[in-house]
């Protein structure tokens, strides 16, 4: 019978943002479907103005999802009986705009966006633009924690770590994206331009993690 142990590996690995990934949401509301239609087609044009002042193309502003759904409200009648009346059209647009971190870049872009009467809301993300490498470094500091435990236990055992027999991993997504939160929403309208100017941003490091389970035989 083969002698064996088994080690959780845990990696991290810290990177620095450097890219950014920007989420914006567009409503029309109207009793009329296509004046809701073509108010938020308006509002999409006037981003899309917005970013070519700052040197983006138009086809740089990606449509994430689009929905139209009817309102209703609930209105008491005559006889005190509460009843869905139809109040009209909401025409919803989620897009996304995705660029190379630099504080002046998107300073000048939030700006730009928020001088526009679209007000959208938005949010910011902070990521890395190439995941590939930091979850390489990930792998790799698994699988060094995960030997060094091992070496550990069957030194301390009297033993000695053979071959490896099998490695248990779960080959999910790993969440490459800073903690830190941006947001600007309703309140933009009622700021005024100079008020509208945005403050530089330092975001956090992104702290990944990763596990594995390895097994090891014990020689």
């Amino acid at each position: 019978m083969t002698r064996a142990i088994t080690v959780k590996g845990v990696g991290t690995e810290t990177v620095k943002p450097d890219f950014v990934i920007l989420s914006l949401s567009v409503e029309a509301r109207n009793k009329d479907y296509k004046k809701a239609m073509q108010e938020a087609a308006h509002k999409i044009e006037t981003l899309q103005a917005a970013i070519q002042t700052v040197g983006y193309d138009k086809t740089d502003l990606k449509t994430t999802n689009f929905n139209v759904r009817t309102d209703y409200e609930s209105k008491k009648d005559r006889s005190g009986n509460y009843r869905s009346v139809f109040v009209g059209y909401i025409c919803s647009y989620w897009l996304s705009l995705s660029f190379d971190f630099e504080n002046t870049r998107l300073s000048r872009t939030l700006t730009a966006i928020a001088a526009r009467e679209a007000n959208p809301e938005m949010r910011i993300a902070f990521a890395a633009k190439n995941p590939a490498e930091p979850n390489k470094a990930l792998l790799r500091s698994t699988t060094e924690n995960a030997k060094r435990k091992a070496e550990i236990l069957c030194s301390a055992s009297g033993e000695t770590l053979g071959s490896l027999l099998t490695i248990d991993y779960n080959w999910g997504e790993i969440n490459v994206v800073s903690q830190t939160r941006y947001n600007m929403d309703e309140c933009m309208p009622m700021m005024t331009a100079s008020e509208k100017r945005i403050p530089e941003i330092e975001p956090d490091d992104i702290n990944a993690s990763d596990t594995a389970a390895y097994v090891w035989e014990i020689s």
